[in-house]
């Protein structure tokens, strides 16, 4: 919607893959209009969100786990530009090759699963925003 809304800018879309598998439907439909954007996905396998929440919760997680997926084949099966990046060194050149083709393109970011539940204990961490306007 966003590179409908302003079709002169450039956009890039961020998302899991677990988000991008429930409306990855639209890759065909920005395909079939030429509509030229970036689909940026943080791969973690599965749905890392619900995972972290069932952990947290239950100590366990369930059916939140992804067969491997080809990303770029799939990217490619609608005309749409893939690229798989191995490090995040990558993601800079790869992110400006992608944005400078203008062409529906669509990054697989492997990201560690691991790593989330890192995260969001860090940034439990911070002070909430009412702290912060005190």
């Amino acid at each position: 919607a966003a590179k409908l809304a302003q079709p002169d800018r450039r956009v890039v879309a961020v998302t899991g893959d677990g988000g991008f598998l429930m409306n990855s439907q639209e890759v065909e439909t920005a395909g079939r209009m030429s509509t030229p954007f970036v689909v940026l996905i943080f791969n973690d396998g599965g749905l890392g969100l619900i995972r972290w929440k069932q952990m947290q919760q239950f100590g366990r997680s369930a059916y939140v786990e992804f067969n491997k997926m080809d990303i770029v084949k799939y990217a490619e099966s609608f005309g749409a530009k893939g690229y798989r990046i191995a490090s995040a060194e990558e993601l800079a050149p790869v992110l400006r090759s992608a944005l400078s083709a203008n062409t529906l393109s669509i990054i697989d970011c492997p990201v560690d699963a691991s790593e989330n539940l890192l995260l969001t204990q860090r940034l439990g961490t911070l002070p909430s925003m009412s702290e912060v306007q005190r």
